[in-house]
């Protein structure tokens, strides 16, 4: 009964509802695409240091750590409300699985072919490029998954320091005490959480696997 008032009030109020959602996967999708151009050179730039990558990964662990509302009460000072500490709230969920899965992905690339590419005369960029990340690949993509489906969750906190998305009906649902309304919110993001790991999931296999049988 909940369910379908919240369905009716989704009917009846559809430009409200198609507008949280589109700031929900703005927001998203901004965030993912700065946590990949952060992580990705990052794992790149201290995979030759082992010392610098184990205390990179455990400060990026660390600040992994923190809820994600912590980050926005810290944000909130220096960037006010809205959009933007959102965004920086949610690329640093979006840094770690990036920048784990592409260091490891990264190192675990056969040094025989290393070698074999140094030998034919590459350079370190040339075999960072046609031989580390396209080896590598199948990893980062997991990070990236992973990191999309976080960040799409993640983004429901928005909504307590006016970044918007679908975060706003669950936090009118909860003041209002309007269970229908916390559905309008809390569904969509639940789907669109498990529509995202389906359809990556389904992009992997049919980049990756598909191509190594």
């Amino acid at each position: 009964m909940i369910l379908l008032d919240a369905v009716r009030w989704i009917g009846t109020h559809p430009t409200e509802f198609l507008a949280a959602l589109q700031q929900h996967l703005l927001m998203s999708a901004i965030s993912l695409a700065i946590g990949l151009l952060i992580a990705l050179p990052l794992a790149v730039l201290i995979l030759p240091s082992r010392v610098g990558a184990g205390l990179t990964v455990g400060l990026v662990n660390a600040i992994r750590t923190i809820p994600s509302l912590a980050i926005l009460a810290a944000a909130l000072p220096i960037l006010g409300i809205g959009i933007v500490p959102s965004i920086v709230a949610l690329v640093v969920l979006a840094v770690p699985p990036i920048l784990i899965n592409s260091l490891i992905g990264l190192r675990e690339v056969d040094a025989d072919l290393i070698d074999a590419a140094s030998g034919m005369g590459m350079r370190r960029a040339q075999i960072l490029w046609r031989v580390r990340l396209p080896l590598a690949a199948p990893a980062i993509f997991a990070g990236i998954r992973t990191a999309a489906v976080q960040i799409i969750s993640g983004a429901t906190l928005a909504s307590f320091i006016g970044g918007g998305g679908l975060g706003d009906f669950i936090t009118a649902g909860i003041a209002l005490m309007d269970y229908s309304r916390l559905l309008v919110g809390a569904v969509p993001i639940a789907l669109l959480a498990i529509g995202v790991e389906l359809g990556m999931a389904s992009l992997e296999r049919r980049l990756f696997v598909a191509k190594s049988a």
